[in-house]
């Protein structure tokens, strides 16, 4: 049996589907004109975090003497700095995210000073601070505060600019308008509309587009090796151009969830309470298989407004249904009745 490819961005090499903005960040580079920031967005799970890790690499390790020598900005991950990037070792590199809570920066600082160093699942399980900090912005300052190793660039990732709130984000922007030289700014943004003004005037703006779903089924098998072809095809069409969701979905089942959804709601007022309870007993079951029944849901419903002549009540079975899902999470409600409510509801219009 294949085992699943990392499709960590500090562990991925490959990208697919944006030649456009790795030549377009190239010819900058070798034309010695290369800007100090760059607001890299897109809708989430398209390949930001991957692009601005390539670029991190490319710009650390790339000789400046031989610009016209290069035609991508590919580095092998063999390359010493790749692995050093990947190992959060490389003094020239940072990355600026959202910090561990104190007591997960416990259990962290536990483990290491045990031997016992935790996996990437182990640390995505432990929970985060809900903001980029202006006190995370520091550690920025006091990294471009140190001198280059051998004079390279210097490179900071910020994933993602989102997640600043006002202090941190205009802590940012004072690094910004006068960047130390040889000082590479890489954002990350889902939602660039967010952003203050003032920081996206400061950017190089490139927007990643959505992949096809040829492409993101090619990903799948690359990094989902043991996924059948009809799941490939099936997980790419609902993925909305974005291998991140796509990955998701397929870790998650979503197929089989969606499939779900579809069996009942089609069957109307005809369904039987008993697959209707079993249903509402796995989708409650977890926080993953709840949350990814939230984002299945709205999903179908979206799709079902274009597909059927009934797009009044579908809109607002989709009105209802969020007001369903707020409420439940507002007031700490039962979500195993919240599940039972949406699917009884969507039931009665079909």
């Amino acid at each position: 049996m294949e085992e699943n490819i990392s499709f960590a961005p500090k562990d991925n090499a490959f990208l697919l589907g944006h030649e456009t903005a790795e030549k377009m960040f190239l010819e900058a580079w070798k034309s010695n004109s290369l800007h100090q920031a760059w607001l890299i967005s897109g809708l989430k799970g398209v390949g930001k975090a991957t692009f601005a890790y390539k670029i991190a690499r490319f710009v650390i390790n790339a000789d400046e003497n031989n610009r016209s020598n290069y035609n991508s900005i590919d580095v092998s991950c063999d390359n010493e700095i790749f692995k050093q990037i990947a190992h959060g070792s490389c003094p020239d590199f940072k990355l600026l995210e959202r910090s561990y809570i104190k007591t997960e920066k416990q259990k962290i600082i536990k483990a290491i000073k045990d031997g016992n160093y935790l996996s990437d699942d182990e640390l995505k399980d432990l929970k985060k601070s809900a903001v980029i900090s202006v006190d995370d912005v520091r550690t920025v300052n006091d990294f471009l505060s140190k001198k280059s190793a051998n004079g390279k660039w210097r490179v900071v990732i910020i994933d993602s600019v989102d997640d600043m709130n006002t202090s941190s984000a205009n802590a940012i922007l004072k690094i910004l308008e006068e960047p130390p030289a040889k000082t590479l700014m890489l954002l990350i943004s889902h939602n660039p509309a967010r952003l203050l003004p003032t920081i996206k005037s400061r950017c190089i703006k490139v927007e990643l587009k959505p992949l096809q779903d040829n492409q993101v089924a090619s990903l799948l098998r690359r990094y989902r090796p043991n996924l059948s072809e009809a799941i490939i095809k099936k997980t790419a069409s609902m993925a909305g151009g974005s291998i991140g969701k796509a990955i998701s979905y397929a870790d998650g089942e979503a197929t089989q969830f969606y499939d779900g959804i579809y069996a009942l709601a089609t069957k109307g007022r005809n369904f039987k309470v008993s697959e209707m309870l079993d249903f509402c007993d796995e989708v409650s079951k977890s926080d993953e298989n709840y949350d990814l029944f939230k984002e299945l849901i709205l999903k179908f419903l979206s799709e079902q407004a274009k597909a059927l002549n009934k797009v009044e009540e579908t809109a607002d079975m989709f009105d209802k249904t969020t007001k369903i899902f707020v409420e439940t999470e507002s007031l700490n409600l039962d979500k195993r009745v919240a599940v039972m409510n949406i699917m009884t509801n969507i039931c009665k219009i079909y």
